[in-house]
C-alpha cells in the first residue's frame, strides 16, 4: 500500500512539475512586471484553493498542531520569496543563468536529506544527480561563463536557498495534507509578495485587457492546481526523489520554449536535456529497484 502511495505521490508531483515548466511560456504572454506577475499567480492561487477547500466543506487541521502549521508557515514564506528572488533573476541575468544558478536548489535538499530527514543517501541519487547537474551545465554553462557572478545571479543563488527551505519546512508539516497544505502555503507567500511590494512602491496593479486570460491560467491552472498537486505529493515522497524529479521542470520548459516561443537549442544544450532527463529517470528507477530488493531482503529474513 506504501508503494501505491508513494507511486500516486510522484505521479502528481511530475504532472506539477511539468505545469510549472510551461510558467515562462504563460508568463511570456502578460505585459506586466515580474514582481506583479508574481503578485497577481499568488493571489489568485490563494482564492482559488481557498474557495475549493471551503466549497469542499473541510475542516481546518492546522490548529492541532502549532509546531507543523508555523514549518507550513515558514514554507509558504520561503516559496514567495523565492519566486521574487527568481523573477528578479530572469530580469537581471536572463532565463538561462537564472534557471542555473536556481536549481541548485534540489542539490541543496539532496545533500541535506541524510541530516535532516535521516535518509540514506544512495549512490542511485548521486548518479541521477551527477548526470543531471552536467546536463544543467550543458545547457547553460556557456551563458554562465559569459555572464560570470553577477547580482542576477546572486538573485538565483537566493532562490535555490529558499527553495531548498521551502520543501525542507514542508515536509516537516506532515501532519497538514490535502487541500489545507497548499492553501496555506500560497497564502502565505501571497502575504509575503503583498508586504515586499507595499514596502517597495504600494499595492496598485494594472492588468492590460490582453493579459486577463494568461494571468488567470498562471494563477488559477499554474498555480492553484499546480500548487496543489506539488505539495500534496512532496510528503510521500523521499527528499531524493523531490530533489532528482524536480529536474523535470527546467527540461519541460527548454521543450516547451522550444515548441511555443521558436527558441532553439544548440547540439550541446540537446545532450544536456538527454542527460538531465536520462539522469531523472535512472536515478528513480535505481532507487526503487533498491528499495524494493531491500523490501524483498526483509521480507526473506522475516519468513519462517
Amino acid at each position: 500500500m506504501t508503494g501505491i502511495v508513494r507511486n500516486r505521490a510522484t505521479a502528481k508531483y511530475v504532472a506539477a512539475v511539468i505545469l510549472f515548466g510551461s510558467n515562462g511560456v504563460v508568463a511570456s504572454q502578460i505585459a506586466m512586471s515580474s514582481y506583479d506577475i508574481v503578485f497577481t499567480r499568488t493571489l489568485i492561487g490563494a482564492l482559488f484553493l481557498s474557495a475549493v477547500f471551503i466549497a469542499s466543506r473541510a475542516r481546518p487541521t492546522f490548529w492541532r498542531d502549532k509546531r507543523q502549521f508555523a514549518f507550513l508557515l515558514i514554507s509558504g514564506v520561503a516559496m514567495g520569496a523565492s519566486w521574487l528572488f527568481l523573477f528578479e533573476a530572469y530580469v537581471q541575468v536572463g532565463v538561462s543563468v537564472a534557471i542555473l544558478g536556481y536549481y541548485c536548489g534540489p542539490v541543496i535538499v539532496m545533500m541535506l536529506a541524510p541530516l535532516v530527514f535521516r535518509e540514506r543517501l544512495t549512490l542511485a541519487s548521486v548518479i541521477g544527480f551527477v548526470a543531471v547537474i552536467i546536463g544543467m551545465l550543458c545547457v547553460n554553462g556557456q551563458a554562465l561563463a559569459l555572464e560570470g557572478i553577477s547580482p542576477g545571479l546572486v538573485f538565483a543563488i537566493l532562490a535555490a536557498a529558499t527553495y531548498a527551505v521551502m520543501v525542507i519546512c514542508n515536509k516537516k508539516a506532515t501532519g497538514i495534507t490535502g487541500l489545507e497544505n497548499p492553501m496555506w502555503q500560497l497564502i502565505a507567500a501571497f502575504g509575503t509578495v503583498a508586504l515586499f511590494l507595499l514596502f517597495r512602491r504600494g499595492l496598485a496593479i494594472d492588468v492590460p485587457p490582453g493579459s486577463w486570460l494568461p494571468v488567470l491560467v498562471l494563477g488559477l491552472l499554474n498555480t492553484g492546481v499546480g500548487c496543489y498537486l506539488y505539495f500534496s505529493s512532496i510528503g510521500a515522497m523521499q527528499a531524493q526523489s523531490v530533489a532528482i524529479l524536480g529536474y523535470l521542470e527546467p527540461l519541460s520548459a527548454l521543450f516547451f520554449a522550444a515548441v511555443f516561443l521558436g527558441e532553439t537549442l544548440t547540439p550541446l544544450q540537446m545532450v544536456g536535456a538527454a542527460l538531465i532527463l536520462g539522469g531523472t529517470v535512472a536515478g528513480e528507477l535505481l532507487r526503487l529497484r533498491t528499495v524494493a530488493g531491500h523490501a524483498a531482503s526483509q521480507s526473506a529474513r522475516s519468513a519462517p
